[in-house]
């Protein structure tokens, strides 16, 4: 090992500086526990990364509670159902009537700003555009974290646990030998089309749209920019449609269902593939993983970013226990308390997803029995009661 690397020691480092590694790092300082974040890309390029987001009420009360930002209830849209449309009507699912809970549309995007400026405020250690990142030495009892930060200085960064918050093409899971891993996926035969548009909001909820062209979903960000996607194949080539084929496209599904877009023009236009994906257990030695290092999820059921974020707050809670004890045992308990909320969302996904959505060899009987599926869910109480709790977060949970 060269001289010239700096040496230092932390309690906690964290790869990735996103909303997970964020908001750990926040959570963690709270409790008098250092850390050090860090992550390959810059600030300013996550920031103009834009995302959406649905919060589950927990999620709010984890940002605000915890004194991140008051932003999200100032700036977040509280939304107190959806609609689902099919069979050519529009049916909404009441959250506050069913479940009295409900969501908040609050993009990513300012999830990030809100915990990036939050950390800066609060003189936390989060080291954006380094390089060269690698981990070490997982099973001892000081794994070490290795990177060249922004300035071209060298780092070797001794801790206590090491914490893998590096989305899904990150590092860090890749670290746990195929020995000591389960690893679960599911890659879906379709994608989502997404758009961003200049124009009012066509509906003042999201509206998930079943329609023989397939699905669609109608979302918002301000009241000037809308989010919208449909159903398409993956490798479908964003350069092969123009802004009146996409109208033209969004218009044909959701009339199918007597519903009318506001159009404007499109600023913004991306192709979204599917997977579900976990990796078990989400601890090996002393590194750990959270969010998309660990799971991800179809957008469908708006549950990535709110998974990414229960991770943390149970993971806090154990590496309190870490830093206490000096043991690993309540890095089990962390995976095994995570597990239990990622599956029951990766059901609650996969089956708005395949509820929703038109399989490319999908038979008349298969559309009809999906139509079925969805009028049992909407015309009964019991039927929506379950799709509002998983949607708003399960009791207990929130």
């Amino acid at each position: 090992m060269s001289s010239s690397r700096i040496r230092s020691r932390t309690q906690i480092a964290i790869v990735g500086a996103g909303p997970a590694g964020l908001m750990l790092s926040h959570l963690l300082a709270r409790a008098g526990i250092d850390s050090v974040v860090i992550d390959l890309r810059g600030r300013r390029e996550i920031e103009s990364t834009h995302r959406a987001g649905i919060l589950e009420q927990a999620s709010v009360d984890l940002l605000a509670g915890t004194g991140v930002s008051d932003r999200v209830h100032r700036d977040g849209d509280r939304h107190d159902g959806i609609e689902l449309a099919f069979g050519g009507g529009r049916h909404r699912i009441d959250f506050r009537r069913l479940v009295g809970a409900s969501t908040r549309l609050y993009p990513q995007t300012d999830v990030f700003v809100d915990l990036a400026d939050a950390r800066e405020r609060d003189g936390g250690d989060v080291r954006f555009g380094v390089g060269d990142v690698s981990v070490d030495d997982l099973l001892s009892d000081a794994p070490v974290l290795r990177f060249t930060d922004a300035g071209g200085a060298r780092h070797e960064v001794r801790a206590d646990v090491l914490v893998g918050a590096d989305g899904s093409r990150g590092l860090c899971r890749r670290q746990v030998p195929e020995a000591h891993r389960a690893q679960y996926s599911r890659t879906y035969p379709f994608a989502w089309f997404g758009i961003l548009a200049e124009a009012p909001p066509s509906a003042p909820e999201l509206v998930y749209h079943h329609s023989p062209r397939g699905f669609a979903l109608i979302s918002r960000r301000t009241e000037t920019l809308q989010r919208m996607y449909f159903q398409c194949d993956p490798g479908e080539d964003v350069a092969d449609w123009s802004d009146d084929r996409i109208w033209d496209e969004l218009q044909s599904r959701v009339g199918a269902n007597g519903h009318r877009l506001v159009e404007g023009p499109i600023t913004s236009r991306s192709v979204l593939p599917f997977r579900s994906f976990v990796q078990e257990p989400m601890h090996h030695g002393r590194l750990v993983l959270a969010g998309d290092a660990a799971h991800t999820v179809p957008p469908t059921g708006a549950k990535g970013l709110n998974l990414a974020l229960a991770d943390v707050r149970v993971l806090a809670e154990e590496l309190e226990r870490v830093v206490a004890g000096g043991d690993t045992a309540p890095l089990a308990a962390y995976s095994e308390r995570a597990l239990r909320r990622v599956w029951k969302a990766q059901h609650f996904s996969y089956w708005m997803t395949t509820m929703l959505h038109t399989l490319p060899d999908a038979t008349p009987f298969d559309v009809r029995r999906q139509e079925g599926e969805l009028a049992a869910v909407t015309g009964s109480t019991a039927g929506s009661a379950y799709l509002a709790e998983a949607y708003t977060g399960w009791p207990g949970e929130r």
